[in-house]
């Protein structure tokens, strides 16, 4: 059931579409910046913009940042949020649990097609990302890169931090996807489930910008988003990525098992 899941989603024309919007904006902004004296010079400005501007190969950093806040997100939750919801707009979920398919496996399925689904937009993403700074705006001098910090990151450096900065990504993305599987496995419509996955993220970076909610900062799913920034300092700022990664790994857990008990109760047959 997993490989028709994945294989299905691998075929599906929306799949790539998505993926394809996904890297428009990235493209758009990278073009800009070559064709235009509008940004920073190098050693000017924000840090992180500076060392994009100095070296093409930090440009998947950048790519990641522009699509992190709001495009990601989206193309996440309408793909976790059409997961079951879909299959019961479609009317095909009661005919899928009447084969000897088991509730918890077929959500297990379906969890491992969005897993996928995520690692390969944001893999796809920088990839891209880095094709794209290299080719607009340089690949840095041969001594290394020129990191956040001002220092000097060699290759392999750059590689595994790129990496990691592409796992952490996938893993943000997955708070989301279990909160719209959760939502899919209460709903027959994939729209519902995925806008009210979007409206919580949407309410977390609301509350993030009030003062009055800064109590609840450390625990909003969308806080620490953006700390991946902080893996191309030198040295790297492991605080926030660390508390990254423990929040999302508890939403995740929540989420589904939430998603779970939702679904292995859900009444099919009305």
């Amino acid at each position: 059931m997993i490989r028709v899941e994945l294989t299905k989603m691998l075929r599906r024309p929306r799949t790539w579409i998505t993926i394809a919007l996904l890297n428009a904006l990235p493209l758009v902004v990278a073009v800009l910046l070559a064709v235009t004296d509008l940004g920073p010079q190098p050693g000017e400005g924000p840090a992180f913009l500076s060392a994009v501007l100095t070296d093409g190969t930090l440009y998947p950093l950048a790519a990641l940042a522009i699509v992190l806040p709001l495009f990601m997100p989206v193309a996440v939750a309408l793909y976790a949020g059409e997961a079951v919801a879909g299959e019961a707009q479609g009317g095909t979920l009661r005919y899928l649990l009447v084969r000897p398919v088991g509730r918890t496996r077929l959500l297990v399925a379906k969890l491992v097609m969005i897993l996928a689904f995520v690692l390969l937009a944001v893999a796809v993403v920088a990839a891209v990302g880095y094709v794209t700074g290299v080719l607009l705006l340089g690949d840095g001098t041969a001594a290394g890169v020129t990191g956040v910090s001002g220092t000097t990151l060699t290759t392999a450096d750059l590689v595994q931090r790129t990496l990691l900065s592409i796992v952490y990504v996938a893993l943000s993305m997955l708070g989301v996807a279990a909160l719209a599987l959760l939502l899919s496995t209460m709903s027959d419509s994939p729209l519902a489930a995925a806008m009210g996955a979007l409206a919580f993220l949407i309410a977390s970076t609301l509350l993030l910008t009030l003062d009055a909610a800064e109590a609840l900062h450390p625990y909003l799913p969308t806080r620490y988003w953006l700390a991946f920034v902080d893996l191309f300092r030198d040295p790297i700022l492991w605080r926030d990525l660390v508390r990254g990664v423990l929040l999302q790994g508890a939403y995740v857990v929540v989420f589904l098992g939430a998603a779970w008990a939702s679904f292995t109760t859900k009444d099919v047959t009305s």
